[in-house]
Formats: C-alpha cells, sequence, structure tokens
C-alpha cells in the first residue's frame, strides 16, 4: 500500500513538474514574440525621423521648419486616430469583408495593446508618404486634415480587405508588410493630393521643367539610412513573432533588396546620364525597400536581388516619366518610391514567391490575383482621398498663397527660421545682391546653398 501510495506521490510530482516546463516554456515564447513586436514596433516609430530627414534635405531651406511639424503631427495624430477608430475598421469583425465593426478604442480587447502599437506606427507611415509629395505649397491645416481621414478610414479599410480578414485576404492576395497596404495607398493618396494642388511656383514654365534642388542631400542622405535601419523591424516585425528561421531570412532579403536597389540606380544613372546621380541613387535605396516588401517572407536571397535591381531602375524612368510627362511635381520622388515601387513588388510576390509564383509554379493565377489587388486599392485610394480633397476645398483653398509660398511656409505658417540667419544679414551677400530684412530675406532663404562673398568695408 505504501508503495502505491509512493509510486502514485511521484508520478503525480512528475506530471505536474511536466506541465509546468511546458507552462514557463509557453511564457517564454510569449514573452519573447511580443519583445520582438515591440523593437520592431520602435524601429517602424523611428522611420519618421527618416521621412523628417529626407523631406527636409530634399527641399528648400525655407520650408524646414514647416516639413519637420508635419512629420511630427503625422505620428501623433495618426497615433491617436489609428487608436480611436483605425484600429477597428482594420481588425474588427469583418463586415461583408469590407470593413471592421468593433474593437474601437480597443474595448473588450485589452490584450491586442501590443499589436495595436506596431500597427498604429505603420498607420502613420502610410500617411506621411503624402508629407513629402505636397512639400512646399500645401497649407498645414489642410493637410492635418487628410491625415485624419488617411489614419482613421482609408489605410484602416485597404488594411482590412489584406490584412484583417477581408475579401483580398480571402482570394489569396500576399502582401506580407505593406508594399501596397502602406506604400501604394499613402503613394496614390499623394498622386491625388498633388493634382489638386499643382506644381510649385517656378516649377515648370511652358514646355521647359526647372530643377529646384534640395537645400541639404547630406541631411537627405542620413534620413535615408535612418529609414533602411528602421526597415529590418517594419518586415521582419510583420512576422509578429520572434522566428528563428523567417527573422533572419526577411532581414536578409531585406538587406539584399535595399543594396541592389542602390546599385542598380547607381548603374543605370551613370549610363543614363553619364554620371551616378546622388539624390536618384538615395532613392533607389528606398525603392529597392519597398519592392521586398511584399514578399519578403517567401522570396529566395537570389530573389530578392533581382526584385531590388528592377525597382532601382524603375525608379530612374518613373521619376523621369512623372516630373516631364505627367508633371506632376514630387519635390522627393515619393511618387515613384512608394508607388511604382509598391506596385511593383506587389506583382513581384506573383512572379518569385517561392511556394506559389510564376516562375516556380508556372501558374500565372498568383500573379492575376495580385494585380487584382493592386487595382482595387487604386480605385479605392483614388476615390476617397478625391471625395476627401473635394470636402476640404469646398471651405477653403488647401494650397498656400503665392506670397506665402514664396516666402517660405516656415515664416507663414510658423513665424520663424530653421536656420539662423542673423550675423549673415550683417556681413554677407548672395548672389552679388546685399540680404535685407523683410521679404528680401525671406525670399533669400532658399539660397542657403550660394556661394557667400563678404562685403566689404
Amino acid at each position: 500500500m505504501v508503495r502505491k501510495v509512493m509510486f502514485l506521490l511521484v508520478a503525480s510530482l512528475s506530471l505536474g513538474h511536466g506541465v509546468l516546463a511546458e507552462d514557463s516554456i509557453e511564457s517564454l515564447r510569449s514573452s519573447l514574440d511580443m519583445s520582438w513586436m515591440m523593437i520592431a514596433a520602435i524601429l517602424v516609430f523611428f522611420m519618421h525621423a527618416g521621412f523628417a530627414m529626407v523631406e527636409t534635405g530634399f527641399t528648400r531651406s525655407k520650408n524646414s521648419i514647416n516639413i519637420l511639424m508635419k512629420n511630427l503631427l503625422t505620428m501623433s495624430i495618426g497615433s491617436i486616430l489609428f487608436f480611436i477608430i483605425g484600429y477597428g475598421v482594420m481588425f474588427g469583425e469583418s463586415a461583408f469583408g469590407l470593413i471592421g465593426t468593433n474593437g474601437y478604442l480597443l474595448i473588450g480587447q485589452n490584450e491586442q495593446i501590443g499589436f495595436l502599437l506596431f500597427q498604429a506606427v505603420f498607420a502613420a507611415t502610410c500617411a506621411t508618404i503624402i508629407s513629402g509629395a505636397v512639400a512646399e505649397r500645401m497649407k498645414l491645416n489642410s493637410y492635418m486634415m487628410l491625415t485624419v481621414v488617411m489614419t482613421g478610414l482609408i489605410y484602416p479599410v485597404v488594411g482590412h480587405w489584406i490584412w484583417g480578414g477581408g475579401w483580398l485576404s480571402k482570394l489569396g492576395f500576399t502582401d506580407f508588410a505593406g508594399s501596397t497596404v502602406v506604400h501604394l495607398t499613402g503613394a496614390v493618396g499623394a498622386i491625388v493630393t498633388v493634382g489638386f494642388l499643382g506644381a510649385r511656383i517656378g516649377k515648370y514654365s511652358g514646355k521647359k521643367i526647372n530643377v529646384i534642388p534640395g537645400h541639404n542631400i547630406p541631411l537627405g542622405a542620413l534620413g535615408v539610412f535612418i529609414l533602411w535601419f528602421g526597415w529590418f523591424g517594419f518586415n521582419a516585425g510583420s512576422t509578429l513573432s520572434a522566428d528563428p528561421e523567417l527573422v533572419p531570412q526577411i532581414i536578409a532579403v531585406t538587406l539584399l533588396s535595399g543594396s541592389c536597389g542602390v546599385v542598380a540606380t547607381a548603374l543605370y544613372t551613370l549610363f543614363r546620364f553619364k554620371r551616378i546621380d546622388a539624390s536618384l541613387t538615395l532613392n533607389g535605396a528606398l525603392a529597392g525597400l519597398v519592392g521586398i516588401t511584399a514578399g519578403c517572407a517567401e522570396v529566395s536571397l537570389l530573389g530578392s536581388l533581382i526584385i531590388g535591381g528592377i525597382s532601382g531602375i524603375l525608379l530612374v524612368e518613373a521619376v523621369q516619366f512623372i516630373d516631364r510627362k505627367v508633371k506632376l511635381d514630387d519635390p522627393v520622388g515619393a511618387i515613384a518610391v512608394h508607388g511604382v515601387g509598391g506596385i511593383w513588388g506587389t506583382l513581384a510576390v506573383g512572379l518569385f514567391s517561392t511556394s506559389k509564383g510564376l516562375f516556380y509554379t508556372w501558374d500565372v493565377s498568383s500573379l492575376g490575383i495580385q494585380a487584382v489587388g493592386v487595382l482595387a486599392v487604386i480605385i479605392w485610394a483614388t476615390l476617397s482621398v478625391s471625395m476627401t480633397l473635394y470636402v476640404l476645398t469646398k471651405f477653403s483653398s488647401i494650397r498656400v498663397s503665392r506670397a506665402d509660398e514664396i516666402a517660405g511656409l516656415d515664416f507663414s505658417e510658423h513665424g520663424s527660421s530653421a536656420y539662423e540667419l542673423r550675423e549673415s544679414t550683417l556681413s554677407e551677400t548672395y548672389l552679388d545682391q546685399p540680404i535685407v530684412f523683410g521679404n528680401g530675406l525671406v525670399d533669400r532663404l532658399n539660397q542657403l546653398g550660394a556661394t557667400p562673398r563678404t562685403t566689404e568695408t
């Protein structure tokens, strides 16, 4: 009898130890997954510093504060709106595969706080793509109103279709980290908004296209490196788990595609223009990164090189076409990077996916589904952004006045300058003309890149 009791006691302790060990392992796995997702969310948040630097560096100095404020407010407003309504629209219970119907304010879903955080920084990323394309001539309050609609409705609807169990996901559409959901949606919004705004003063003179150079390319380059750094979290964080096999694979293809985008753009500009164009090559990195985003979880290392290389070449041609043929004035190349790159990256899944791509299965159906998804998102984003801007223009112009644009949005909208010029006004001239206070000084804020001359005394 004693032996039986001892046996049962030992067996129960062993069983309990096994259950505890299993629970501990599961708890550890859950903690690691959440830790990785939070690290990735922070990396994506830091990408907004990259966007701010790229947009500021690629535009004129007299608009620097305005661009910084737009990026800062985009992140802040986007986070709030996505929490209030966007998350529910995107991940709530689906109504006919079109829109989420619950989860607003995260009511009843407190266990999803980590997931909400990760998705909120994505929502803001989509909205800020518009910021660069409309730089230097859009009113700040009009841009903010568009950001509210983008993060609260337009982007979440696309996200629901693809990531929230909507009709495109059921159709078999694949966009692992957002070539279409984030980048193409933002780019289409940029196209429509630029169409409403028109070009910057002096950009087009009849058939002549005038180059308006950015004031600080090194700052833009810093922004590109920050974006590239954050992109590892953008893509690999979309696993939502610390998968020891998938995460390194995604980081590797992200690195290779971005790198090949740089090399391809540099070589192609050398071939086209007889010199390596710096601004295009910097954008080539971003094009390669956008291109790999949709298929980063199911593309081989070699496939990522091909996708990145084609992205770089497409970028150069797209920038030329958009600027010279379509005459959409995009100061930072956001439409080409995120729009053309997003379309290519999404379609590339149908070609290079190792599980269902045309080059591996000789089945064209996946490519067709990807094309349907791209077309659907373009139509939705075009209609919704157009309606939003149409309503806004009924209340007031969304573009600043001619005088304010010439003066620079830093002064007209914020009453200050990003750069201190007091000493320069007392001792230097630019372009052989003395700098004076008033509109003359404001007009010359764009001439910081000119070689100053010391006034003779």
